[in-house]
């Protein structure tokens, strides 16, 4: 290679190097969208809207919900991963798609592959909550009771099959050898929307979306599903304690960018997102809405998105949950 051929290499690294980094600078210089993989009303749309509007002010640009509700998440996931890799389209997904990844047998995106992981944004319990007027039970002894006198009569809503709110109650469905009958909606919020409305009688709900009708005495939480109680139910025992003994699931949320997301555009997702969960405003809403905050770097969360894919594929195969 001649000198000057190598000079000229060495020029045009440098060019390409500091067009990234005032493209990098640059950003963003348009609104973000934040897709959510569900209809308004659930969970993930719950944590969402306030996560959207803190990192509107931080980042002087709007992010922008998105809601693509549909196959338990996969088909919102698909377009965040088919989208550009610009820094100009995240995802606000959760647990559920750790565990399309073994209930599916053909989704059109990989998760490992297709989508780079930010940081997870909330830690939920699961609640077990019914319809008074569809189920007499004030306590999990007496739901289980009912449960197992009456194999079959009782009914569960879920966001749709493959979501957290189907495979929790398959898991307590092995380790209690109970028989109800799944109810699949295309989100949290229509399935909720039933579940307040009598059309089924149980859910193994995150704790932020049935917590205002909780608290407004049309859902009676029963138990919840994480190892310790929650200090937002203090008088709610865990299932662990009502007799499912080493029962432990929960709902989580984080945040994904498309696959080629420039990396320092990742990391600053990640410090606006950490910084965003630090804020007064956000930890008064988790609170109320009994959740933890997330904010680990990228790297963790990826290796969290793994543990979890192993244990939920556990799930899925022997409670011969996959779809076929």
């Amino acid at each position: 290679m001649t000198g000057f051929r190598f000079a000229a290499l060495l020029a045009a690294a440098a060019c390409s190097l500091a067009a990234a980094n005032v493209s990098a600078q640059a950003w963003p210089n348009k609104p973000i969208r934040m897709v959510v993989p569900f209809p308004p009303g659930g969970g993930t749309d719950a944590f969402a809207r306030p996560l959207a509007k803190v990192l509107s002010a931080q980042l002087g640009q709007p992010v922008v919900i998105d809601n693509r509700g549909g196959a338990g998440g996969t088909l919102g996931a698909e377009v965040a991963a088919k989208s550009p890799a610009d820094g100009y389209t995240i995802l606000m997904g959760a647990v559920h798609h750790t565990i399309a990844v073994s209930m599916y047998p053909k989704l059109g995106y990989d998760l490992r592959k297709d989508l780079a992981p930010i940081s997870a944004v909330a830690y939920v319990p699961n609640v077990v909550v019914v319809n008074p007027t569809r189920v007499p039970a004030k306590t999990y002894a007496e739901f289980q009771s009912l449960v197992r006198s009456s194999p079959g009569k009782y009914n569960y809503g879920s966001a749709g099959n493959g979501t957290s709110h189907h495979l929790t109650v398959e898991l307590w469905k092995l380790m209690t050898r109970s028989f109800v009958v799944h109810i699949p909606y295309r989100g949290a919020g229509p399935a909720l929307a039933d579940l307040l409305a009598g059309q089924v009688d149980f859910m193994f709900d995150g704790l932020g979306s049935s917590m205002p009708h909780i608290k407004g005495g049309k859902l009676v939480p029963l138990a919840v599903s994480s190892t310790k109680r929650s200090p937002a139910l203090p008088d709610v025992p865990t299932l662990d304690e009502a007799g499912v003994k080493g029962y432990e699931a929960r709902t989580w949320y984080g945040l994904w960018a498309p696959a080629g997301t420039p990396k320092d555009i990742v990391t600053r997702l990640h410090q606006e997102t950490a910084k965003a969960l630090q804020s007064p405003e956000l930890k008064e809403q988790w609170s109320a809405l009994g959740a933890e905050a997330g904010g680990q770097s990228p790297e963790a969360f990826a290796k969290f998105i793994g543990e979890e894919i192993d244990k939920w594929g556990k799930v899925v195969k022997e409670s011969g949950a996959r779809l076929d």
